[in-house]
């Protein structure tokens, strides 16, 4: 099969929709497909196997370290160049409105990553969020299948309209991450150089949404723990200010087998984010062996198993977050939800979410439009195509 990715974002960016697509794109290959990957130009050509066909890009003010594509005909040129069996539009919002357009004339996926109404909040413009909502309805409506990452935003997406909207598997590498990876250098630097400290981690973008000043709450409670931030952001200046003073070290993004080491060598993974469609962090954690302290939300809730694999705390709660991870302080504990947590990560790798998304991908081409067209005029509209 022939397949076209077009994306907002791609290697080298670094979040969970570039890493859930780089896995894709590795299996695909793999599997003997023919990957194109159409993408916000970073000056990459190649990757996995898959030609990358980059678009001019700018910077957006409010991610400054996240190129921005706008739509072009570079999009329907790459396409009619490719000739693809299917279309997958990855987070359609801006050069996603080219990949819509241009995409149509072929069987059309489109997956939904980013809850980006719900950031709204977090930057002062709660009117955006019906417009907003408005906006990615009519683009993913034009596809003939909607997928996401957790059965929380599917009945999200489902409630506002969304059609034809299927869950994609969750997935983590459960080649790379670990426990054999821990690192006494690694927990050295991540500590301040006190390693007898229980280590707190936090790994992900450095955004407003990501709520990560909550966990200054637990350095004041007690001197018994450090924090690791690894990865960056434009929220990133402004946490170094919230936490001067305190026992916390910044790391920057760190990828590979040191992101490995880095969670293996910590002691507590922590996640004060509400806004994610999954968290795929929380899925790397787990698979490094470590307990997890998480807000309290749909998505948290469908990976954590409160009590057993970690915590799960009340964000309107004051104290709620403090007081789980002081529980964390028992050694027997904390070892116990490590390995519980080990043990359900390592059932879900990336082979069975890539094996499910081409099922799908064979059933849309086997039947585009699917179910969104009345069988009477279903047989003319194939004509049309």
């Amino acid at each position: 099969m022939k397949i076209a990715f077009v994306t907002e974002t791609f290697y080298p960016s670094t979040n969970g929709v570039v890493t859930r697509l780089m896995q894709s794109i590795r299996w695909l290959v793999r599997e003997g497909h023919e990957v194109l990957v159409i993408a916000p130009d970073q000056g990459v050509s190649e990757v996995e196997g898959a030609q990358v066909i980059g678009v001019p890009s700018l910077r957006f003010f409010l991610y400054p370290n996240l190129p921005l594509a706008l739509p072009s005909r570079r999009v329907g040129k790459a396409l009619h160049t490719f000739k693809p069996d299917l279309v997958h539009m990855v987070n359609p919002a801006v050069l996603g409105v080219a990949g819509i357009w241009y995409g149509r004339r072929y069987p059309l996926v489109a997956s939904y990553h980013t809850h980006i109404p719900q950031y709204a909040d977090f930057y002062k413009l709660p009117w955006l969020k019906p417009i907003l909502w408005g906006y990615l309805r009519r683009l993913h409506n034009r596809a003939d299948l909607n997928l996401c990452t957790s059965g929380a935003v599917q009945d999200e997406l489902v409630s506002r309209k969304f059609s034809n909207v299927r869950l994609w598997q969750r997935g983590v590498d459960t080649e790379l991450f670990g426990p054999r990876h821990r690192n006494e250098e690694m927990r050295r630097m991540l500590s301040g150089g006190e390693m007898d400290k229980r280590l707190l981690l936090y790994v992900g973008r450095l955004a407003a949404e990501k709520e990560i000043e909550r966990l200054r709450d637990v350095l004041l409670a007690s001197d018994r723990f450090r924090l690791a931030i690894v990865g960056d952001g434009p929220h990133r200046e402004r946490l170094e200010s919230h936490f001067a003073g305190t026992r916390t070290v910044f790391t920057g993004f760190l990828h590979g087998e040191q992101l490995a080491q880095a969670y293996a060598s910590s002691d507590i993974f922590v996640f004060p984010s509400t806004t994610e469609t999954l968290g795929l962090v929380l899925l790397e954690a787990m698979a490094s062996g470590l307990a997890v302290v998480a807000a309290a939300s749909p998505p948290s809730r469908e990976q954590i198993r409160e009590g057993a694999t970690g915590f799960l705390y009340d964000p309107e709660t004051p104290g709620s977050l403090v007081n789980a991870i002081l529980a964390l302080l028992d050694e027997e504990l904390l070892r116990r939800m490590g390995d519980r947590a080990r043990e359900t990560a390592l059932t879900q790798g990336w082979n069975e979410p890539s094996r499910q998304l081409l099922e799908l991908y064979r059933t849309v081409t086997a039947d585009p439009l699917g179910s969104r067209i009345p069988a009477v005029v279903r047989k003319s509209a194939k004509r049309a195509r």
